[in-house]
C-alpha cells in the first residue's frame, strides 16, 4: 500500500462531511488492495464475503472514525462538568455561550474552543460531520430554539437537548411551524442524557455523556485513524512513541521520519481481546510505535512480524493470528483467553 492513498483518506476526512469507509482485500491476487467508499455503508460488516469477477474473496470494511468533536451551546454549571468529562473521553470541545463571564468559564474548564459570541453567529463557524455530536444546555428556550434550528441543518452524529418535557414540546412545535422537518425533530435525545436520577450538575453530566458514549458505540463500528498516525503515514512534522520495546518516549523529526513502516489492524477478534476490531498501530523500523493494539505479548509479537517485514522488503501484506486461549498464551500472562486476527500492510512511500 502507498501513501497515496492516506492522502487521499486524509483530503476525504478534511472535505468530506458524511461517513467515510475503506474497504481491503484479504485474500487471493489482490490482498492488500483498498478503496475509499463514501455515503452509508453500514450493509459490510468486518470479514464479509464479497463478489468479484472471477471468485469470492474475503473484505474487511470500516468505517473511518475522524476525531470526535464535541460543540456545547451554552455555558452554565451543566456544561462545565461536560467540558472536562468531554476532553478526558478524547472530544475536541468547542463551546458557545454569549456572556463573557460564562466563555472564561468554559476556558478555565478546559475547552479546546470558546466562541463568545450570539448562538447563530457561533454555529455559522462550526461545519458539521458524522463525528460532530451537539449538546444544547442554554439559558432557555428561545436560545434552545436559536441553536436547534441551526443544528439540524448540519451533518451531525448525535443532538441533545436539555430541558423539560413542556419546554422542549414547545421548541418542537415553533420548529416545526417554521419549516424544520419532524422527523429529525424527533430524532433529537430529549431530554437529554441517560435516565441515572441525576441531580447535581457532575451526576447531569455524567447522564448526559453517557448516552454519547451509548450512542456511539452503538453505531457502526469505526476504524479510526488517529492524527498522529495519519501524520506518521504522511511522514508528518513529528512523531512521539516508544522505541524498541525499551519503554522510553521518543520523538522524530519529520526529516528524519523518511523511513518503512506497517500498519496493523485488528480485523476480527473472538472471545476476549484487550482492543476492538479496527484498532491501529503503527510500527517504525527502529521499532518504535504510534498507538497500540493493547500492548503485553500480542503486540510484541505483531511488532516482531511488522520488523521482519521492513528488513526483508516482502511480504508487503499478509493477516496474523494471535491466540490467547493456549497453555503457552497462559505462561506469557495474557489473561484475555481471545483470539485476534491482524492485518498487517507495509506502506511505501511511491
Amino acid at each position: 500500500m502507498t501513501e497515496g492513498f492516506y492522502n487521499k483518506l486524509t483530503d476525504a476526512l478534511e472535505k468530506y462531511e458524511g461517513d467515510i469507509w475503506t474497504e481491503t482485500v484479504l485474500d487471493g491476487e489482490n490482498a492488500g488492495e483498498k478503496r475509499l467508499l463514501t455515503g452509508t455503508a453500514g450493509y459490510f460488516r468486518a470479514g464479509d464475503k464479497v463478489a468479484s469477477a472471477d471468485c469470492t474473496h474475503r473484505v474487511f470494511c470500516e468505517r473511518v472514525g475522524r476525531i470526535p468533536k464535541l460543540v456545547i451551546c451554552g455555558a452554565g454549571h451543566v456544561s462545565m462538568p461536560v467540558v472536562r468529562m468531554g476532553k478526558m473521553l478524547g472530544f475536541t470541545v468547542t463551546v458557545l455561550e454569549d456572556r463573557p463571564k460564562f466563555a472564561d468559564n468554559a476556558r478555565t474548564a478546559g475547552a479546546d474552543s470558546v466562541l463568545c459570541e450570539p448562538f447563530h453567529t457561533g454555529l455559522t463557524e462550526i461545519k458539521g460531520d458524522s463525528d460532530t455530536w451537539f449538546v444544547i444546555v442554554t439559558r432557555g428556550h428561545r436560545y434552545d430554539t436559536e441553536c436547534l434550528e441551526e443544528i439540524l441543518k448540519k451533518q451531525h452524529a448525535y443532538v441533545g437537548m436539555m430541558g423539560s418535557r413542556r419546554r422542549v414540546a414547545i421548541v418542537k412545535e415553533q420548529l416545526a411551524k417554521k419549516g424544520t422537518d419532524r422527523v429529525k425533530l424527533e430524532s433529537v435525545h430529549t431530554p437529554i442524557g441517560l435516565e441515572i436520577g441525576a441531580q447535581t450538575p457532575e451526576e447531569i453530566a455524567v447522564s448526559i455523556m453517557a448516552e454519547i458514549i451509548q450512542v456511539k458505540n452503538n453505531r457502526e463500528k469505526s476504524g479510526g485513524y488517529s492524527k498522529e498516525i495519519l501524520a506518521a503515514l504522511l511522514d508528518g512534522e513529528s512523531r512521539t512513541g516508544k522505541a524498541g520495546g525499551c519503554g522510553k518516549e521518543c520523538s522524530v523529526s519529520g526529516a528524519e521520519q523518511k523511513e518503512k513502516k506497517v500498519l496493523a489492524t485488528i480485523i476480527s477478534r473472538k472471545g476476549s481481546a484487550p482492543r476492538d476490531v479496527g484498532t491501529k498501530m503503527l510500527i517504525l523500523e527502529d521499532g518504535s510505535t504510534v498507538d497500540t493494539i493493547g500492548g503485553g505479548c500480542v503486540e510484541s509479537e505483531i511488532i516482531q512480524k511488522a520488523l521482519l517485514m521492513m528488513r526483508a522488503g516482502k511480504p508487503d501484506f499478509q493477516i496474523c493470528s494471535v491466540d490467547m486461549t493456549s497453555e503457552a498464551a497462559e505462561d506469557e500472562g495474557m489473561v484475555c483467553g481471545g483470539v485476534v486476527e491482524v492485518m498487517l500492510e507495509y506502506i511505501s512511500r511511491c
